[in-house]
């Protein structure tokens, strides 16, 4: 029953894209996304549960896992996996085994303070990558996992395991996991309320009697 609780939230989640999100957010003086963080192939939008990895700079001393395997290792197909290499450029912090490995496990998608590599791996597998950009410098030797299952930072917002993950091409936000079902049901709110007044557009109406800025902002609503 819980998991399909679960699937049905997301899929609110996924019916309303980062704006609408990023609007109720607002409503609820919660921090209302970032962006910069874009997909790096083509069109793309990812919705789902964050699984964290924390990175840092590899110093001297035995090799481990290598970054983020533990996280596909643990999960599934409502996992959004969130690296934070603290936005790092000069080093990839995800690559093509990892977008491989992230597939046979039914990941929706990855979401990197960072940059990556195997770009053309990722498209051809049909994995959604957002991360700062692309750069073919190897993680190994240079970086290592600081955490996973812990929160971590990602432009500023923070992230917890099992944050509510929304990304497309506007941008990103993060729903915190306990105040997911008011977000979505004021997101949908909002998305009806844009769509009745794009009708109006489409029918002739003036934009600037459409466009009220109280009638946008939902002045007349509660917020819950």
């Amino acid at each position: 029953m819980e998991a399909m609780s679960n699937s049905s939230l997301l899929s609110r989640f996924a019916a309303v894209g980062s704006a609408a999100v990023s609007d109720a957010l607002d409503r609820l003086g919660l921090p209302s996304g970032v962006g910069g963080i874009r997909p790096v192939w083509g069109p793309s939008a990812v919705v789902g549960f964050a699984v964290t990895v924390g990175l840092e700079p590899r110093t001297d001393g035995p090799s481990g896992a290598h970054i983020a395997t533990t996280a596909v290792e643990i999960s599934d197909d409502q996992s959004v996996i969130v690296v934070d290499n603290q936005g790092r450029t000069d080093v990839s912090c995800w690559g093509g085994i990892l977008s491989l490995g992230a597939v046979q496990r039914g990941v929706r998608g990855v979401v990197a303070d960072g940059v990556c590599r195997d770009v053309a791996e990722a498209r051809e597998l049909g994995f959604p990558v957002f991360s700062r950009g692309s750069i073919p410098a190897t993680a190994r030797g240079r970086l290592r996992q600081r955490s996973a299952g812990e929160p971590v930072g990602v432009a500023g917002l923070t992230v917890e395991q099992g944050d509510v993950i929304v990304a497309d091409e506007t941008g990103l936000v993060v729903v915190p996991r306990v105040r997911a079902e008011e977000v979505a049901e004021i997101a949908t709110a909002i998305v009806a309320r844009e769509r009745a007044i794009a009708d109006e557009v489409r029918a002739g109406a003036p934009l600037s009697q459409a466009m009220d800025d109280a009638r946008l902002a939902g002045e007349n609503e509660p917020v819950r």
